[in-house]
């Protein structure tokens, strides 16, 4: 029973390859995945990792606000204590001022003093502790003003930056809605090439591929899951799993492991649209269930390459890549992906 695009999506990402051990036709240029749907799928691909980028910065930003925020309110919290005691101490000069009676009772307190002077000395630092008083008051109403202010501008940005989260969350949301309908044209079309035996030409993605510098090898997916592993058993093999499986999307990028020469573009099998790369010291590398191709078979490929896009073309049961490490082309001669990769300096 053929499953509907949405019903495949509900599928497990980390889907397993059915491998029947039969021979794939050599390809030949002819109908398959249309150049615009694999372009279209290419550059959803990069629109949606750069709205993510662009969201995810815009959400760091927004919880910084938040944080700095959360910090204003605190100060704000310990400055008004702060101000509650000034205006204690302020009350409690003032009603000493009201029991001695101000300014007039100075006057009676000099006539009826025994010692003038120390009288004096003890009002004018009842006065100095007045207006330093007065002065921490004035200056605690200041930083409360500030502080008011900036919390004001702390929480307008706080409402720009939900209202910009939630705009780019709209757009991005946008993105992969298109990116989900593009994914399944090209699986549909990769699916009519598969059906009539029949492979499309490459695909020309301009700008696509690349490897960091100093790289000789590298993972055949930028971005992964891992699934069914090497060697091991399922209901859906007839004999123990021959490659790896890397779950990801309809229309991911696959590269090249390495340098080397693609010797088959085949499609119609088990497989599906499956590419096979010859490499120096004699290994080969498959890579299968492919929605399309980007290279034609005798090219000349570079670490990190770009040679297809991810699909769920042959006998798949949902995305992904499956590939494989081979000591001949053919199926049976395969050794552990992931143990063969670590030896070239690759983890996965």
């Amino acid at each position: 029973m053929r499953l509907r695009p949405r019903d495949r999506l509900l599928l497990v990402p980390a889907a397993l390859c059915a491998l029947l051990g039969t021979a794939a036709p050599t390809a030949t240029a002819s109908d398959g995945p249309e150049a615009g749907t694999s372009a279209e799928v290419a550059r959803l691909f990069e629109e949606a990792a750069k709205a993510t980028a662009t969201y995810e910065k815009g959400r760091h930003v927004a919880e910084a606000q938040r944080t700095t925020a959360g910090r204003l309110e605190g100060l704000l919290i310990r400055q008004r204590r702060e101000l509650a005691k000034v205006h204690d101490a302020v009350g409690g000069v003032a009603r000493a001022q009201y029991r001695t009676g101000g300014p007039l009772a100075l006057t009676a307190q000099l006539l009826l003093a025994k010692n003038p002077d120390e009288l004096m000395r003890s009002r004018r630092l009842a006065w100095q502790a007045e207006m330093a008083v007065n002065q921490l008051l004035g200056r605690a109403r200041q930083a409360e003003q500030r502080f008011t202010a900036a919390e004001g501008k702390a929480q307008s940005a706080w409402r720009e930056l939900d209202v910009r989260r939630e705009q780019l969350a709209t757009i991005k949301r946008g993105i992969e809605t298109k990116l989900e309908a593009a994914q399944w044209q090209l699986q549909e079309e990769a699916d009519s090439s598969v059906a009539a035996g029949k492979c499309t030409g490459a695909v020309d993605l301009k700008g696509s591929g690349g490897v960091p510098r100093g790289r000789a090898w590298v993972t055949p997916v930028e971005h992964y899951e891992l699934s069914a592993g090497f060697d091991s058993q399922g209901e859906h093999w007839a004999h123990r799993h021959t490659g790896q499986d890397f779950a990801v999307d309809i229309g991911t990028p696959v590269r090249s492991v390495g340098a080397g020469r693609v010797i088959s573009v085949s499609c119609g099998g088990a497989f599906g649209i499956e590419i096979v790369v010859q490499h120096p010291g004699g290994y080969y590398t498959q890579y299968a269930h492919l929605a399309a191709v980007t290279v034609d078979q005798g090219e000349q490929v570079r670490t990190g390459q770009l040679i297809g896009q991810s699909g769920t073309t042959g006998n798949s049961t949902g995305p992904h890549l499956h590939f494989e490490v081979r000591l001949t082309p053919y199926l049976g001669s395969g050794v552990d992906p992931a143990v063969w990769l670590r030896e070239h300096g690759v983890d996965i």
